[in-house]
């Protein structure tokens, strides 16, 4: 069992599968006979608390809760729920506050790979912590610019269920530094990895024209969105 301290984000607006997918590759790497823990978000946790969402004053003491849980773990694949990255993007989003940035793109940096969730999944309520699906496509680009403008790498994960999963194992591959990835040999290959080479590359020798809905290729989606902002 490898002891050694991997940190993984798992970023993203409200309800777009954090927390399922959090837990689903701890289960994956424990299976793997690897040490996985998962960090849960802090903020469910103070509003359930306190009954209520946090004024703007209140964010930053947020912040930093989340940061603390998360750079306490010293040893295992750390996977965190969210960041204190995710609580200054709604600070900017929902009170024009951009004072966190600076903390927490700090804290950002230090991660191995940072995951950001597609907005594929759907909406669903939970209690007092989330404002409505009209939300989640402006937290996500103000998510995607303050990664690009901080220059952090990131990709991005699509797919429901085992299809996420898939899609989080085969970005994690792509994204770990060359010493880690010799952590995720004892996986399976993976389903979206033989599909993908199937259907794309395993067609006419790869010269078939490429169909971005059979692809889910988070560094093919990143590269595309950061184009984008350059244009």
């Amino acid at each position: 069992m490898s002891t050694e301290l991997i940190r993984i984000a798992l970023l993203g607006a409200e309800s777009t599968g954090k927390t399922s997918l959090s837990l689903a590759m701890s289960d994956l790497l424990k299976t793997q006979g690897q040490m996985a823990f998962t960090v849960p978000e802090k903020l469910r946790e103070w509003c359930y608390h306190h009954g209520r969402t946090p004024k703007v004053h209140e964010q930053a003491l947020i912040a930093q809760a989340q940061s603390e849980a998360i750079f306490s773990m010293t040893e295992g694949w750390v996977i965190a729920d969210t960041t204190p990255l995710m609580t200054a993007v709604y600070s900017d989003c929902i009170f024009q506050d951009k004072s966190l940035y600076e903390f927490a793109l700090k804290q950002q940096s230090k991660f191995d790979v940072t995951l950001v969730m597609g907005l594929d999944v759907a909406w669903v309520a939970d209690g007092l912590q989330r404002d409505g699906e009209h939300v989640r496509e402006p937290v996500d680009n103000l998510l995607r610019q303050a990664l690009s403008h901080a220059n952090i790498p990131f990709m991005v994960v699509y797919g429901k269920g085992q299809a996420r999963l898939n899609a989080a194992m085969m970005a994690l591959q792509e994204s770990l530094r060359p010493e880690l990835k010799s952590l995720l040999s004892t996986l399976p290959r993976l389903e979206t990895q033989i599909e993908r080479e199937e259907s794309q590359f395993g067609l006419n020798k790869g010269q078939t024209a490429w169909r971005c809905d059979l692809c889910s290729d988070a560094v093919c989606e990143h590269k595309l969105f950061s184009d984008l902002l350059k244009s």
